[in-house]
């Protein structure tokens, strides 16, 4: 070693932000172990590297004792005077033991250590420019496949998206390139290893941030999302300009903004609703394709019975319960659907069905 090495690491703190210090203590470290293992020392040794000149020396440390009983451990009291008047027992000695050929075996060590270090660096570097995104959309490119998931490729590493997030039905091949949700980002022992979804709702909200400059800009609020990937979706959404109508903005002149979202999620039906402080308009859209008559609340129980005309009641539940199961999502309410003929029996509407009629999130 020598002083270019020591500008080679300051250089490479500059650049990767690695300590130079902290890289040459490492260095110490390995080399103690490198001298044991290739020179086949028991002895207590220290190395030594010279921040200025990058000179490198190892020193067997002896403990003063009256009688040694191991001379790799230990010198008398008599020898450590001879080297320095002012030993006493119980002190420690250190003797230089640096050999000759060492120097082949250190820069081996130290570039073993060097590249280590940088990979640690890199690890660490990228594992915190992503844990910054969770919870927000990331592009990629589907790279590979296995039983369990698909790698997409990130630029700086890649991300797993499990074959049960993606959506439903939805075919993916090498090469596509899509937009997920980061869901989270975990240190690994080889790197970051961030996990992916198609199907989580946070998704449907970043794109709707994405492509309405309103949400964006804060104008609008993205108050809640209930989704059933690949299916169907409600938003609820509020403005905090009056003049700004939020489900317009959502929507986009003709359709157009919605309709980008829905060919990202490949189809999902997305019914956009207008958010209320009224919990009895707020069920009733919530609701919506479905015309609602009547809602009332039950606060205790946090329920809203609902009555609606006749021909709406199988729009208002929805295939197997789903506009209904998504309406109360969306609200945080349990919800009873009565037809308006039934209105005047006890019997729900829902009773005809399993019992996860009445939905909560």
């Amino acid at each position: 070693m020598n002083a270019d090495f020591i500008e080679a690491l300051n250089q490479l703190e500059k650049e990767r932000g690695i300590s130079s210090a902290v890289l040459l203590e490492a260095i110490e470290a390995a080399l103690i172990s490198a001298y044991k293992r290739n020179f086949s020392s028991a002895q207590n040794v220290r190395v030594e590297i010279d921040r200025d000149s990058g000179e490198m020396r190892v020193f067997a440390r002896k403990t003063v004792v009256e009688q040694p009983t191991d001379h790799r451990l230990e010198i008398s009291i008599e020898a450590a005077e001879e080297i320095d008047a002012k030993y006493r027992l119980g002190d420690v000695v250190e003797l230089e033991v640096t050999p000759r050929e060492f120097g082949r075996i250190a820069a081996q060590t130290a570039k073993q250590v060097v590249t280590q270090r940088i990979r640690e660096a890199e690890r660490g570097i990228i594992y915190s420019a992503y844990a910054d995104l969770e919870e927000d959309i990331i592009s990629g490119m589907i790279a590979r496949q296995d039983g369990r998931y698909y790698y997409v490729d990130l630029d700086r590493t890649e991300g797993l998206l499990p074959i049960t997030e993606i959506i439903p039905n939805e075919q993916l091949h090498l090469g596509d390139r899509i937009k997920a949700f980061i869901t989270r980002v975990e240190k690994t022992t080889k790197g970051p290893q961030i996990i992916l979804s198609r199907i989580h709702s946070g998704l449907l909200r970043r794109l709707l941030e994405m492509e309405v400059p309103e949400i964006y800009d804060g104008v609008v609020e993205v108050k809640s999302v209930a989704r059933e990937a690949g299916s169907r979706s409600k938003v609820a959404v509020f403005s905090r300009n009056s003049d700004v109508d939020p489900v317009g903005a959502c929507v986009g002149p003709k359709g157009m903004r919605i309709q980008t979202i829905v060919t990202e999620l490949k189809g999902e039906k997305i019914d956009v609703i207008e958010w209320g402080n009224d919990p009895a308009l707020y069920v009733a859209s919530s609701l919506s394709p479905a015309k609602v008559i009547d809602v009332e609340i039950i606060e205790a129980d946090k329920m809203a019975r609902v009555t609606v005309p006749d021909n709406q009641l199988s729009l208002a539940i929805g295939k197997e319960g789903q506009n209904a199961r998504l309406a109360a999502k969306l609200t945080g309410w349990k919800i009873d659907i009565k037809s308006e003929s039934q209105s005047g029996r006890s019997t729900p509407a829902f009773a005809q069905l399993d019992q996860d009629v009445l939905f909560q999130d």
